[in-house]
């Protein structure tokens, strides 16, 4: 099942809760614009190579488009099609007013000099600054991407249309970015897994959690899971997975990730295993925070854990998801897991707008807030109509995005 299908899946059960008629759904479903172009560039060795890159808008009913730019080879059309889908249900999810965008180029950035990094990425704006900007479309950092090339965005841009900040998020703090951003989505993660983990019953400390990934968003998971006193036995990079059953020291994982590349590789304090195996292990909660699509039908049955959250974009594919539906795992979707990061996005994009910045407590006050409110919305509306999370934050997503559009006129 291809990623854009898999959405039309998710939004279908929620449609049918919601009795949306068929043209609805396909009006609420249709990106506004799909957005295709080249990018030629000349290697740092003199070559010529041409690229391809995408920018798909798909909602903004309730406010500006919002959505990351991800550089990675196997980026299409397809996936940021979904992705874009996916990231207005999200900002609905989590009530702040934006709508949903993606964007992507197909190249493998570890192939990349930092100087072509720059060149593919002003000449992408080259392509796209006219439908970019702080009212209309708001690009952040992805796979592949960071807060140096949010700034080289910004730069490019102010070229075209003068200075404005709010074109972009995920910025340095030095570059009008803000304080708590990095460590937003895996911080948001933790908020829901320490909110949830009440809600089932289970206590902190007797709490074992492995997490798949160990990047921007696992680590900081992983470390918030750490200082709220939960067990985190298993850890993973593109190295492979490390496990110890008493619980890692995350803060020194942390410390040599960061001194070794941000890899785990050669990491001695604890079992080496595959990423295969750790999503297997015998643990009260599971969190993929790496790729998409690494729980599937084929490993469902091997999945031990009673919790997922899914911290990385569509972990789950939608038929280990029903597998997993029937066995009673309960599953956090991406959609509500992951929207730290947009959510604290539009905390900094507002200062951008203001020309004022927060301080980094209330900064993590805020998102605690958002986060700790949608999920509850979530809870009682799955409760209420016997859903699951995901097809109950599908449902809150729809339902504010269909009001908004009816309520500004169709035709």
């Amino acid at each position: 099942m291809k990623s854009f299908e898999a959405v039309q899946l998710y939004f279908n059960r929620a449609a049918d809760q919601l009795e949306l008629t068929d043209n609805m759904r396909t009006l609420l479903l249709t990106a506004k614009r799909e957005v295709q172009v080249q990018i030629a560039i000349e290697r740092d060795n003199g070559d010529l190579e041409t690229l391809i890159g995408f920018r798909v808008q798909h909602d903004n009913s309730r406010g500006p488009m919002k959505g990351g730019l991800r550089f990675h080879p196997e980026v299409d059309l397809d996936e940021v099609r979904s992705l874009a889908s996916l990231m207005t249900w999200k900002t609905a999810v989590v009530n702040i007013p934006y709508g949903g965008a993606k964007g992507g180029i197909a190249v493998d950035v570890r192939s990349l000099s930092n100087r072509e990094l720059e060149r593919i990425t002003r000449k992408f704006v080259d392509e796209i600054h006219d439908i970019i900007g702080p009212d209309h479309d708001i690009p952040a950092p992805d796979m592949g991407t960071n807060a140096e090339v949010m700034s080289w965005i910004m730069n490019q841009h102010n070229k075209y249309h003068g200075f404005n900040p709010g074109v972009v998020t995920g910025k340095p703090v030095e570059h009008y970015g803000i304080s708590g951003r990095e460590e937003a989505t895996g911080r948001g993660v933790g908020i829901l897994a320490v909110k949830i983990i009440g809600r089932l019953g289970h206590k902190l400390p007797t709490t074992r959690v492995a997490i798949q990934g160990f990047g921007n968003v696992g680590s900081h998971a992983a470390q918030f899971l750490h200082d709220a006193d939960c067990k985190v036995v298993a850890i993973s990079d593109i190295s492979g997975g490390y496990f110890r059953a008493d619980g890692l020291d995350i803060p020194g994982a942390f410390r040599y990730a960061n001194e070794h590349g941000r890899c785990l590789e050669g990491y001695t304090e604890a079992e080496k295993i595959t990423n295969e195996q750790l999503l297997e292990l015998d643990v009260e909660l599971l969190i993929p925070a790496a790729l998409g699509g690494v729980i599937t039908a084929e490993n469902a049955a091997k999945i031990k854990a009673p919790l997922i959250i899914e911290a990385a974009n569509a972990p789950v594919r939608p038929d280990a998801d029903d597998l997993l539906a029937e066995r009673g795992v309960v599953i956090v979707p991406d959609i509500l897991a992951n929207a730290g990061g947009v959510t604290v996005s539009y905390f900094e994009w507002v200062q951008n707008r203001q020309y004022y910045s927060w301080n980094l407590d209330r900064v993590r006050q805020e998102l605690e807030r958002v986060m700790s409110q949608a999920f509850e919305e979530v809870w009682e509306l799955s409760r209420e109509r016997n859903v699951t999370l995901r097809t109950a934050a599908f449902m809150q997503g729809i339902s504010r995005v269909g009001r908004a559009t009816v309520l500004a006129g169709i035709t």
